[in-house]
């Protein structure tokens, strides 16, 4: 008996022992996955507007990088409205509600730091493994309104409706309704997303004004990009050298009088380098929507061009033919132009609904 009992407890003993080491190598397989996906983790850079963290009205290849990341890390960006305290204060904002960081950057900004164009742009942050060939990848997580304002000029594609007499609006947002009081009785839905974001253009084009959009994007004024959104752009240098400014609060496809409601804005971007990708001009996409994007001083043009885009996507990735493409923009695309007055460049795009693909 006692050797039934003596081998009974040795097997008890050996199946203990190998529970045990199962119940180990799960232990340390979970302790390496857990190891793995924490070393992929983005990491997230806070980038502050200073003297230091800005270009003002340019973009270019030569400009120095304020902020080195890996590819797919996420910036945690602030941004400048696009214009000055004087401005401000002439449009009857009060003293204690202009921005510190607007007036460090205005009095220190100065002369050949300054130009061609009138955007405080952040940047540029370079990406590592960016190459020229490749897309840079811009997901905006999120977009918040660290001030409770902004303001609208008048002048852009028909200034004759213009009162010259009359300041710039300053209006009010409601950041808990995410709305603005326009008039009494005119009540605008906020859906906040920068004018500008961009990357360096191609060196032989020089430092480029940040006034008018291109293949490098920069100032698309695409109210499309709200938070959620994806914005593709071309990479023209190593890193890339992104920046992003011109927050607006609201704005109309258009933007026909130069101006949305201006204000700034607070993101979290995270731009991934696309190896996989070859783009000739930005494209986006939204919750709802695919958008092709392009630009060129005659409208005409830069409607052919946006068009053409949107058909050699469908080619591309959905297995269409051209002939079909172009039939499906027009039975189901929505052609919109995005700005009529960043000169010399307009700017239109095409959207065409992702759930029609199933």
């Amino acid at each position: 008996m006692n050797k039934y009992i003596t081998e009974l407890i040795g097997a008890c003993l050996l199946l203990c022992g190998l529970l045990a080491a199962s119940a180990g190598t799960t232990l340390v397989q979970a302790t390496s996955v857990r190891t793995s996906v924490e070393q992929q983790a983005p990491k997230v850079h806070r980038l502050e507007a200073t003297p230091d963290t800005v270009a003002y009205g340019y973009y270019w290849s030569e400009a120095p990088p304020v902020l080195r990341i890996a590819s797919g890390d996420i910036i945690d960006v602030d941004t400048l409205l696009t214009n000055s305290p004087n401005g401000l204060a002439r449009a009857g904002v009060p003293a204690d509600k202009i921005q510190d960081s607007l007036r460090a950057i205005v009095t220190n900004v100065t002369g050949d730091r300054r130009g061609p164009g009138g955007h405080i742009l952040t940047g540029p942050v370079f990406v590592d493994g960016a190459e020229p060939g490749d897309v840079l990848e811009v997901k905006v997580l999120s977009i918040d309104l660290p001030i409770d304002y902004g303001y609208n000029g008048c002048s852009g594609f028909v200034p004759s409706n213009c009162d010259r007499t009359q300041p710039s609006r300053i209006i009010t947002l409601d950041r808990a309704a995410m709305t603005a009081d326009f008039l009494p009785g005119i009540v605008i839905p906020l859906k906040p997303f920068f004018g500008s974001m961009g990357v360096a253009p191609a060196p032989e084009l020089g430092r480029v004004s940040s006034n008018p959009p291109s293949r490098h994007a920069g100032n698309l004024d695409n109210r499309e990009l709200v938070a959620g959104s994806t914005l593709f752009i071309p990479v023209f240098v190593p890193g890339a050298l992104f920046e992003v400014g011109d927050g607006h609060a609201a704005q109309g496809d258009g933007e026909v009088d130069q101006t949305a409601i201006e204000t700034s804005l607070r993101g979290r971007l995270q731009l991934t380098v696309r190896k996989d990708m070859t783009l000739t001009w930005p494209r986006a996409e939204t919750t709802t929507d695919y958008i092709a994007m392009a630009t060129d001083p005659d409208l005409a043009m830069a409607t052919t061009l946006a068009i053409q885009e949107m058909v050699d996507f469908l080619v591309a990735t959905k297995g269409l033919t051209a002939h079909q493409a172009y039939q499906l923009v027009s039975i189901a695309g929505h052609v919109a132009i995005t700005q009529l007055v960043d000169k010399p460049n307009l700017g239109v795009h095409v959207k065409l609904a992702r759930n029609l693909f199933r």
